[in-house]
């Protein structure tokens, strides 16, 4: 499932309130929601220009391993952007997709994962920064890491991708990477 949310701040299990850098009554101010919700994780923003992945899978019939999971979900967003000519890499602990992750003064998240599972059933899923307003991520430490910027395709590409032609290539991916037939 593909959904684009509103200005929202969603905190998983492992964050910490502290990352949300305004107040309640700036939130409301701002039009802004806010919720704990329980994937994993810490701190993220989801609004206007961020394609938004929910794969939904039985794990029971691939593997029961959440960390490969998530190591199969980057590696679709990396196949993904490489159709675009992006380099998209992992960085050593973190989760999520990075751009020049070899440079720590450089290295920025332009996809954000956070899952949870429920009987091997999985839900949540992948932040993809196509185009959103990226100075809302300013408002709270994304994922608490404190020393990483966050970027998105457009700022990258310097143009706006097609977004129902970008979810379809991430479908094809997720289907390559899970061993799955794709009809299109």
């Amino acid at each position: 499932m593909f959904c684009e949310h509103p200005h929202v701040f969603t905190i998983g299990k492992s964050g910490t309130e502290a990352n949300l850098l305004i107040s309640t009554e700036q939130l409301h101010q701002r039009n802004i929601a806010y919720y704990k919700i329980n994937r994993g994780g810490d701190i993220t923003y989801h609004g206007p220009g961020q394609v938004v992945a929910y794969p939904i899978f039985n794990l029971d019939y691939f593997f029961t391993d959440i960390h490969r999971y998530m190591r199969c979900l980057e590696e679709a967003v990396i196949l993904m952007l490489a159709e675009y000519g992006i380099k998209g890499e992992r960085l050593k602990g973190m989760t999520g997709v990075w751009l020049d992750a070899d440079h720590p003064a450089k290295a920025r998240k332009i996809c954000a994962m956070g899952v949870r599972t429920s009987h091997w059933v999985t839900m949540h899923g992948i932040a993809l920064n196509v185009e959103p307003e990226l100075q809302y991520f300013s408002l709270i430490i994304p994922c608490g890491i404190t020393d990483k910027a966050v970027t998105s395709m457009a700022k990258e590409l310097k143009y706006s991708p097609n977004v129902e032609e970008l979810k379809a290539k991430l479908k094809k991916h997720l289907a390559t990477v899970f061993e799955l037939e794709y009809a299109g």
